[in-house]
């Protein structure tokens, strides 16, 4: 897997992988307002060429925050989204970040198992944060001090857009 920077013409795959993993997905409109602004666009590239998953982050302040992370249903459960993280956990770092914040579901239990075994912990709950099939749901507020996080070496650095 070949992670590098999100460009417009890879907004196609993204999509698909988005509207294909989530109920309430992001829109095209959502994604190219953050390929304008100042978050940091990423797509995971699979050994085929194929967009297999994406993630948006921002940095600000000594903090970043992770506004997306989705990997394809087809590729999870293999290890590419714990390697993305920890990916985005570096990039956070390099960027002389303290901590990175996140928002989940309470009901994606894998996601938290995954953001659990990185060392990021609960810190709050938003009430009614996401929409869901029968109202809104909550989002549990979680954080990584990035002074313990153990630096990745499985991925290669990002490329220059192509």
């Amino acid at each position: 897997m070949r992670i590098i920077a999100m460009q417009l013409h890879h907004l196609g795959a993204v999509l698909r992988n988005e509207t294909r993993s989530y109920a309430y997905p992001w829109t095209e409109g959502t994604f190219r307002d953050c390929l304008a602004g100042q978050q940091e666009c990423w797509v995971a590239i699979d050994s085929a060429g194929r967009v297999i998953g994406h993630a948006v982050t921002m940095h600000s302040v000594g903090e970043a925050h992770l506004l997306n992370l989705c990997i394809c249903r087809d590729h999870q459960g293999q290890g590419f989204g714990r390697t993305f993280l920890r990916f985005l956990v570096d990039e956070a770092t390099a960027a002389e970040c303290e901590v990175l914040f996140l928002e989940v579901r309470p009901s994606n239990r894998s996601a938290t198992a995954l953001y659990e075994s990185l060392g990021f912990r609960e810190i709050g709950l938003r009430k009614d944060y996401y929409p869901a099939p029968l109202g809104r749901e909550d989002a549990r507020v979680m954080a990584l001090s990035l002074a313990d996080a153990p630096l990745a070496v499985a991925v290669p650095p990002p490329v220059a857009p192509q």
